[in-house]
């Protein structure tokens, strides 16, 4: 009767899972990368799990008492939990708002240090795009950061900031992005498009992110798939075989 109460629950995990995945489907175009997460694939191998930290400001939280449980640093370890049977999954997020990435950069060593992951997404350029940070700085912290990173030695998947069609007009992000591309191609990082993928969601009308921010349920079915694109996105880079 066990068994059978565990099968049928698998079963049905399974097809949650299948049919949030076709919800908010990310083309395989913009989370492929030829970069490798050498240290994360020897955790896994070796030790049977898998540490992460995720580095971030406001647009990696949601609002409210419990908003931490549904924003994407969260998603992502349920992600994974769920398709890496048998494998420890623990990610540790270090969310502050309105932070420059060379705050960030600053506070890399001490969360290294307390860590010890074997991964680190690094959310970032949001608020430097917001306080007009010069683009040359904003890669200088960017190197700086990935330097101490790869000294950990950790890997770097680099994430870039939310689309809004709201602001798209008012707030020119696109060459934060590029330096971003730029500085995960030199360091042999992963790059997670966030950017491109929501923009992709909206186009295709899978959610409207027109819509006020105060649409809570939206913005947690959002951070959910971007939970589940960096699970995927995570798995292919250490080409772990999956059910």
């Amino acid at each position: 009767m066990t068994f059978v109460f565990t099968l049928i629950t698998s079963i049905f995990l399974a097809s949650i899972a299948a049919f949030a995945a076709e919800e908010c489907e990310v083309p395989s175009s913009l989370i492929s990368s030829d970069s490798e997460l050498t240290h994360a694939t020897k955790e896994i191998r070796d030790h049977k799990r898998l540490d992460i930290s995720v580095v971030g400001t406001g647009s990696s939280t949601l609002p409210g008492p419990d908003g931490a449980q549904f924003a994407y640093p969260a998603r992502l370890e349920a992600a994974l939990i769920l398709r890496l049977s048998g494998i420890e999954i623990k990610v540790v997020a270090h969310v502050q708002p309105r932070r420059t990435t060379a705050q960030m950069a600053a506070d890399l060593k001490q969360i290294l240090a307390a860590d010890k992951p074997a991964l680190v997404i690094w959310q970032a350029g949001t608020f430097d795009a917001v306080s007009g940070i010069e683009l040359e700085e904003f890669r200088n912290s960017l190197d700086d950061g990935a330097n101490s990173i790869e000294a950990a030695p950790a890997d770097l998947d680099l994430m870039n900031m939310q689309y809004s069609p709201r602001t798209d007009s008012m707030l020119s992000v696109s060459a934060y992005a590029d330096v971003m591309r730029w500085v995960a191609q030199q360091h042999g990082a992963l790059l997670f498009d966030r950017l491109s993928i929501m923009r992709s969601w909206n186009d295709a009308g899978t959610f409207d992110l027109y819509t006020t921010t105060k649409n809570y349920d939206m913005a947690r079915k959002v951070h959910d798939c971007i939970g589940r694109a960096l699970a995927s996105q995570i798995i292919s880079a250490t080409h772990v075989v999956t059910p």
